[in-house]
């Protein structure tokens, strides 16, 4: 009985090796692998040590009586843990109140630019307007200008408003409002928009709903972890802000805290104003170790599966 044999079949997937600076060829053997792990060590350390020492010695720095930190050579422990530093810089320089009005610009920055960024990345993913590409070209166009090529026609802007004529320095509203357009956080979300299937929206299109409902109801409940990155970053922006905090919030009572203490800096002992650094820094620290997980999520979901 004669069988008869039929073409090959197809292979449905192909094994592509993965390229990297080491082959494995070198990691199996002995040399290779000490050799990697020496590298890698070394670097992590490196890294390690650039982002870690500065926080160190700030945070021990404030404990230090000032001519402590004067003295040649310098010492890292201090001599006695003077805690109490912390409460003293907070009555000295009243950072309570600065607390207030950086967390009030914080917020007010965040919502508007939510408010914004959003609906402009939904229609630039979802709707397609006329020329919406090279809309995204020009807003993506301008992160590549200094931001301070831009403090002097924003400032104008900000002092007579145009069409309004009215003058917002002093205002909450002069940092919200050149903070509510923000193309970085735009492209982030329209790169994380392009990848919900448009399946659902023309099943809830078919269902009566509108660009709207569609943007409240069915985008934005898949967005979480993006608008959690870009909330983040609008957060953080807003609270270490320096410049134009500095230019536009002229009166005392409401400048925010990189502004207060850099007027605090020459009539503060050093080792207060190292204290005053160390409490403005907590919350922004405390915010990434809670959101660190959602940071690192929003930041990949919108990638491309190669």
């Amino acid at each position: 009985m004669a069988t008869t044999i039929g073409p090959p079949r197809r292979k449905t997937t192909v094994d592509r090796p993965v390229r990297t600076l080491l082959s494995p060829w070198t990691l199996e053997h002995r040399r290779g692998k000490v050799g990697y792990w020496l590298v890698f060590t070394v670097v992590i350390s490196l890294f390690t040590l650039a982002f870690v020492v500065p926080l160190v010695w700030m945070l021990l720095g404030a404990m230090k009586t000032a001519p402590e930190l004067a003295a040649n050579p310098p010492t890292l422990l201090p001599d006695t843990f003077n805690v109490g530093a912390y409460t003293e810089a907070w009555s000295f320089m009243e950072l309570a109140k600065y607390f207030g009005n950086t967390v009030l610009i914080a917020a007010g920055a965040w919502l508007i630019q939510l408010a914004v960024d959003v609906p402009a990345a939904y229609a630039l993913s979802k709707l397609r307007p006329v020329l919406g590409k090279w809309v995204l070209g020009g807003m993506l166009a301008t992160l590549m200008l200094p931001a301070s090529a831009l403090l002097v026609p924003t400032y104008l802007a900000i002092t007579d408003v145009p069409i309004f004529e009215v003058n917002l320095v002093n205002s909450p509203a002069a940092i919200w409002l050149p903070a509510a357009a923000n193309a970085f956080n735009i492209y982030l979300l329209k790169r994380f928009f392009d990848q919900i299937p448009t399946e659902l929206l023309d099943a809830a299109r078919i269902d009566g709903a509108g660009s709207v409902t569609t943007m409240v109801r069915i985008v934005l409940p898949l967005s979480r972890p993006i608008l959690a990155v870009v909330s983040i970053f609008a957060i953080v922006a807003a609270w270490k802000d320096f410049i134009w905090p500095l230019l536009v919030l002229q009166d005392p009572a409401v400048q925010t805290l990189s502004v207060a203490l850099q007027r605090f800096e020459p009539d503060t002992p050093i080792n207060l104003m190292l204290a005053g650094l160390v409490l403005a820094s907590i919350p922004m620290v405390v915010a990434f170790l809670i959101f660190q997980r959602q940071i690192l999520a929003g930041l990949t979901a919108g990638s491309l599966k190669g």
